[in-house]
């Protein structure tokens, strides 16, 4: 069976798409292919390392990287089931992405924004985690039957 490829997009790459496709990795029911990238790649926030390791999610283990849009994706032609930005940012500046079958947009609170305390900052990081879970569960469960093939 083919899985559906899944792309998350955010504007760093550096935690909520991150969560995004490791979540949908272990949600996903073998029914897709996640990916993520950013349009202006960085290092993945620490935080995002911790607090997806309090869900027994090792970033680090399993090789995730901040992937740039245009580099790895774009350039390549990389054909998606989907295409899901989950910042406002993204959302405004990805530029046509033509091999994406449906484009949605999920509009999520950036932690790695906060000036805060570093208790202010992990709880943040904690509820956009919780966010975005709860978010890739209802995707699978709406989309795993009906998934979509990659446009040709």
């Amino acid at each position: 069976m083919k899985r559906t490829r899944v792309l998350f997009l955010c504007t760093a790459n550096s935690a909520r798409s991150q969560m995004a496709e490791a979540f949908l990795r272990k949600h996903g029911r073998g029914s897709f292919e996640p990916f993520s990238a950013g349009l202006k790649p960085s290092e993945i926030n620490p935080l995002t390392i911790e607090v997806m390791r309090e869900r027994g999610i090792d970033l680090e283990a399993e090789g995730h990287r901040s992937k740039g849009l245009v580099e790895e994706f774009l350039k390549e032609q990389v054909h998606v089931g989907y295409l899901i930005t989950v910042c406002g940012g993204a959302e405004e500046n990805c530029p046509i992405y033509p091999w994406a079958g449906v484009r949605e947009f999920w509009d999520l609170e950036d932690p790695a924004a906060l000036e805060g305390s570093r208790d202010e900052r992990l709880a943040l990081f904690r509820e956009v985690r919780d966010r975005i879970e709860s978010r890739v569960m209802d995707f699978v469960e709406e989309h795993s039957q009906n998934s979509r093939r990659e446009p040709d």
